[in-house]
């Protein structure tokens, strides 16, 4: 006649939830090598920006022509940094689309992760990966030799440029959570080049007729890029650059906070 266990019921009483949300540098570390074994992210965001300095920031036509207190060379260098750092911020925000399609998300909802940690951890991976792309291009200015301004500017600007990708880190959330899977890297890219040409980075929106510059003066990249470049420039602040980096990025982050809190509300 055998004897019947009773059921051992663990004691949970003790138990406690980690710190900060679960939030770790180890998976912070395993977040950047995963983006960084992205080719296309890697291209984008490392070679391109460097490339197009090195055709256009080096033209002898006018590169050491002076503007405020430095020249065209250094003035192409900040809009090439910040074309690279809001790449890597997009893309690094964008790629919780890929884990989202194969069901990775689901899986970490089941661990004491808590969503802030997880968003915070993309958004870090996010800057990291700008930073990178930011000072490759600072690199190349300075090697070369032909990006010209004072030593407070190369600091100043290099700042601005990466603490204002943020912005770009809550719109690649709000796309990754948006878009299907097999289209947003391609999607993400085409509304990078928009934005780009739309922010003045590539040409000058004083080039188009008025009725263009009176539209791509609120679109999302042109109150930033005017804001990062005033250091050099040294031509004072406009309002209205502020008031578009704030809408932008109260739009973007809602957008990614609606759209993360419908996605967890499927499990």
């Amino acid at each position: 006649m055998s004897t019947a266990h009773p059921a051992v019921v663990p004691d949970l009483s003790t138990r406690r939830a980690p710190a900060y949300g679960a939030f770790n540098l180890t998976a912070l570390q395993l977040e950047v090598r995963r983006l960084l074994r992205n080719r296309r992210t890697l291209i984008i965001t490392l070679i391109f920006p460097v490339f197009f300095f090195l055709i256009f920031g080096l033209n002898k036509a006018y590169a050491s022509d002076k503007i405020g207190h430095g020249n065209i060379a250094a003035f192409i260098m900040i809009s090439l940094g910040l074309y690279g750092a809001v790449a890597a911020t997009m893309f690094g925000g964008a790629m919780v689309s890929i884990e989202r399609a194969q069901g990775w998300s689901r899986q970490l909802r089941l661990t004491p992760l808590a969503p802030a940690a997880y968003i915070s951890m993309k958004v870090l991976t996010s800057l990291i990966l700008g930073a990178g792309s930011l000072a490759v291009v600072y690199i190349a200015g300075l090697l070369t030799h032909k990006a010209s301004m004072p030593a407070y500017i190369w600091v100043a600007t290099g700042f601005s440029v990466w603490i204002g990708s943020l912005l770009f880190a809550a719109l690649g959330l709000f796309l990754g959570y948006l878009l299907p899977t097999e289209n947003v890297m391609q999607l993400m890219s085409l509304v990078l080049t928009l934005l780009s040409f739309g922010g003045g980075l590539f040409i000058p929106i004083s080039q188009f007729p008025q009725t263009v510059q009176d539209v791509a003066k609120w679109t999302p990249l042109y109150g930033l890029n005017q804001l990062v470049h005033t250091p050099l420039l040294g031509n004072g602040v406009d309002w209205t650059w502020v008031v578009n980096v704030v809408f932008w990025l109260a739009i973007f982050v809602g957008g990614a906070v609606w759209r993360f809190r419908m996605d967890t509300a499927r499990v």
